[in-house]
């Protein structure tokens, strides 16, 4: 029967919600969890609430005005020679998924458990394909919310080409049985999206903690706790010749950072002599990004700009990285290096602009600081003795002066609404993202008082881009500097997202 595994019944509530309750199995419950979202989808609630196997690839892609309440344990199979077959592809970094969810107004909460069953991954190293357990694709106003997370085999969450997308009191704990570190277990990674927010979360993993990928605009990471992660990290961007990234509008607020091996950073390829270069050469910038009420201990580098990531000194030297990093913030940042002195490491292999710290307090574990600058443009709006001065683009001279400082406090994790005010040359925007605690009979909200169109790019797309070559599904397409193919696959259309972004959907 195509739904035994599939309870449906009216709800007793006013409203007659739909629920259709997902009987347990775990063999693979991916057919039976289809089913029950196809069926309450359209203002209905999927229950979830007994034990399951996700064991093949689940593609929700078109979900709408539903609530899926995951209460039980959802465990990803360990089938290795599966997923390397199988698992989604997502034209990003070679990342692959087990499960899509796309759509508009999606709630998922319950404070049950998604395991991902990780070891499996982990003991046969880097190689092969590592699924996310789950990807937030082509979606908007999602809120995911009271969930927790273990041993994902690759990035626990994947937000891409969505936007006004919550996540709210996430667990993620993933490192190996025997307690070393798992790697590329990053907690999020946002990718072409815009209007995210990230808020009051626990992280204890291998990799960063939240990454913010090319083209995410207008983010709030708030009140997160993370240990053994690589930091919070504004990229890596500049991968890939011929591509535009961009980060703008994001504040990073009340950070606990432990045992890590960076706090805040951002983290850009330098530039490249090869057109197809994958390892360096794009274009693009950072700019208004804040990071504040920043609390490090033991991380090796708290502040972190990195303009040569993956990169040779020698190749920086000749190629300065393409991506211009400006109007960036850092308030409070305060705490202990895991270094002798070295606190503060930022090297620009072009000139960064309009770089400010207020409220620095950091040392290493000699008790004394060292703050290194390189190619900054000016020093003056640093509280800390980092000399600029005479550093041209390309060099590689540090700074050495150091001083005293001391300290360190705990946040709190107690922030339930927050915003984002942006100001840019002509006008100022406001980004906003509520919380709300809901209850299970609540319905999906994610809100933002920013907008996003959705428009044809041919009037936004460049010239200089190659129209005798096709893009694949989510690829970009278009966009200002833009030199890579501007047809899409079959089936998909260049869509807009912003004036330096365009993706085949």
């Amino acid at each position: 029967m195509r739904y035994a595994a599939l309870l449906c019944v009216l709800a007793a509530a006013a409203s007659a919600q739909t629920t259709c309750t997902v009987a347990s199995n775990t063999n693979d419950a991916t057919a039976a969890i289809q089913s029950a979202l196809s069926a309450c989808n359209n203002g209905g609630k999927v229950v979830m609430s007994g034990s399951y196997t996700l064991g093949s690839v689940l593609a929700t892609n078109n979900l709408n005005n539903i609530q899926i309440e995951l209460s039980g344990t959802l465990t990803l199979s360990n089938d290795l020679t599966y997923w390397d077959s199988n698992a989604i592809p997502l034209t990003y970094q070679d990342s692959y998924t087990a499960w899509t969810i796309g759509g508009s107004n999606i709630h998922i909460y319950g404070g049950g458990l998604y395991a991902g069953n990780g070891d499996a991954w982990y003991k046969r190293g880097t190689s092969g394909v590592r699924p996310i357990p789950w990807t937030i694709l082509n979606a908007k106003n999602v809120l995911v919310e009271n969930i927790r997370q273990t041993q994902s085999p690759f990035w626990h969450n994947f937000v891409k080409g969505s936007s006004n997308v919550t996540f709210n009191n996430i667990n993620l704990h993933s490192i190996q049985s025997d307690g070393s570190q798992a790697q590329n277990t990053d907690g999020w990674d946002i990718h072409t999206s815009n209007n995210v927010a990230i808020t009051n979360s626990y992280i204890i993993n291998g990799d960063d903690c939240v990454s913010l990928k090319p083209n995410a605009t207008g983010v709030l990471i708030q009140s997160l706790y993370c240990q053994g992660s690589h930091g919070i990290s504004v990229g890596s961007l500049g991968q890939y010749a011929g591509e535009v990234d961009i980060v703008q509008n994001v504040l990073i607020k009340n950070i606990t950072m432990v045992n890590a091996e960076n706090g805040a950073r951002i983290k850009a390829w330098g530039g490249s002599s090869k057109a197809d270069s994958t390892s360096g050469g794009g274009s693009g910038f950072v700019k208004n990004v804040t990071f504040e009420d920043f609390y490090v201990q033991n991380v090796a580098l708290p502040i972190v700009i990195d303009q040569c990531y993956e990169t040779s000194a020698s190749t920086c030297v000749s190629y300065p990285s393409k991506i211009a990093i400006n109007v960036i913030h850092y308030i409070n940042v305060q705490g202990t290096g895991s270094k002798s002195t070295e606190v503060v490491d930022m090297e620009c292999s072009q000139i960064c602009d309009n770089i400010s710290a207020t409220g620095t307090k950091l040392v290493g574990t000699k008790g004394t600081a060292e703050f290194i600058c390189v190619n900054i443009a000016s020093t003056a709006q640093l509280d800390f003795p980092c000399d600029a001065s005479g550093v041209t683009t390309g060099t590689t001279t540090k700074s050495t002066k150091t001083s005293k400082t001391s300290s360190t406090k705990t946040s709190s994790m107690t922030t339930t609404t927050a915003s984002v005010t942006t100001t840019k040359t002509s006008k100022t925007t406001t980004v906003s993202s509520t919380k709300t605690s809901t209850n299970k009979s609540t319905t999906a909200s994610s809100t933002s008082t920013k907008t996003t169109t959705t428009k044809n790019t041919t009037t936004k797309t460049t010239t200089a881009g190659n129209s005798g070559c096709t893009a694949t599904h989510y690829a970009q397409c278009g966009g200002i500097g833009y030199t890579g193919c501007t047809a899409c696959a079959s089936g998909t259309t260049c869509q807009y997202s912003n004036d330096y972004y365009s993706q085949c959907l």
